[in-house]
């Protein structure tokens, strides 16, 4: 068996890696992407596909990530040059506030077990997709790097994001202490191919979407939206997001906590108006004032990321776009599958 320890050269009294001080890239690499399944992980996979690497990919069903032992033989057996690390237990304020010990137990599980193996089988880069929410409830706007530890977490989703935490802390003391290369990416909002379009946990653009769609085709007058439409959100295209991802695993950055937004906002009202546009609902949109507002504002700094070179390509109104039409050939194709069955 190959060890931890072969793989290695030790110097100055730390182990340090045989890729340190190398100019990144993907070719020829073997990358796995864990979660290639949910929405971040399946746009990761879409976005290497043009890279000229071997994709590497399993199913929760064949992987428990949060088995230490099965994350470590799988890593040794496979051995993933480049790991992403999407996978994670996600939800919305009504599943984080029901189940916070899954969500802190698993999401830090998979994270410690997938670090570890990737220091002790010499994976050269690892990415860890984290959330805008490990931010202080109260930080300062537009939320930069810097707000991190610096005040309490917003309660509703504080278990998961201990665990994003956690996981971003881990990473930088491999780095120190084994000289192990990561970065950990915060991304704003997201949307796009594959989003959750389920009426109870969808987040707010599927959500509208799905709620304006029904109200045209049932005739109705109205459609509420909860609170004032005041409050301002900021969405990146889960594209977007890839492409970003994989520019920064190709720079040659010592950045180990980056953000990754669009930096553009846009009002709850303006993004209800938008998104009945584009379904053609030309009916009345009523604002329940009665229902709470959320956090006014959630914009993040990502001046980091554009001073490296980067920025977003996919404009909001095309990316909604592309999602509704999809979730339209979708909802038909399931549709026909289930009249084909129910007459058969």
């Amino acid at each position: 068996m190959v060890t931890a320890t072969s793989l290695r050269e030790k110097g100055g009294g730390k182990f340090v890696t045989r890729h340190a001080g190398e100019v990144f890239g993907f070719k020829g690499k073997r990358v796995w992407v864990a979660g290639h399944n949910g929405m971040v992980g399946s746009a990761l996979v879409r976005r290497l596909e043009r890279e000229d690497c071997e994709i590497l990919t399993v199913s929760h069903r064949e992987l428990d990530l949060t088995r230490q032992a099965d994350t470590e033989r799988w890593i040794e057996a496979e051995r993933p040059d480049v790991i992403l690390l999407a996978a994670a237990k996600v939800g919305g304020i009504a599943a984080n506030a029901t189940y916070p010990a899954d969500f802190l137990y698993i999401n830090m599980m998979i994270a410690m077990n997938v670090l570890k193996a990737a220091a002790d089988f010499d994976v050269e880069k690892v990415l860890l997709l984290g959330s805008s929410c490990i931010y202080p409830k109260f930080a300062s706007q537009p939320i930069d790097e810097r707000s991190l530890l610096t005040g309490p977490l917003e309660p509703t989703n504080e278990a998961y994001a201990i665990a994003k935490i956690g996981a971003l802390k881990l990473a930088q003391s491999y780095a120190a202490q084994h000289g192990m290369r990561s970065v950990s990416v915060m991304p704003t909002s997201l949307y796009g191919q594959n989003d959750n379009f389920d009426p109870y946990n969808s987040h707010v653009i599927p959500a509208m979407l799905r709620k304006m769609h029904e109200a045209k085709i049932g005739g109705h007058d109205s459609v509420s939206v909860w609170g004032t439409g005041e409050p301002l959100r900021e969405f990146l295209h889960v594209d977007d997001l890839a492409d970003a991802c994989c520019f920064l695993m190709k720079h040659n950055t010592h950045l180990s906590l980056i953000n990754i937004g669009s930096g553009q906002e846009i009002s709850i009202r303006n993004l209800a108006y938008l998104v009945a546009d584009i379904v053609g609902y030309r009916k009345q949109i009523v604002f329940d004032t009665s229902k709470p507002d959320g956090t006014y504002r959630k914009l993040l700094n990502s001046s980091r990321l554009e001073n490296l070179g980067w920025k977003p390509k996919v404009d909001l109104r095309s990316g909604i776009e592309d999602l509704y039409g999809r979730w339209l050939r979708e909802t038909a194709a399931e549709a026909s599958a289930n009249q084909a069955h129910e007459s058969a």
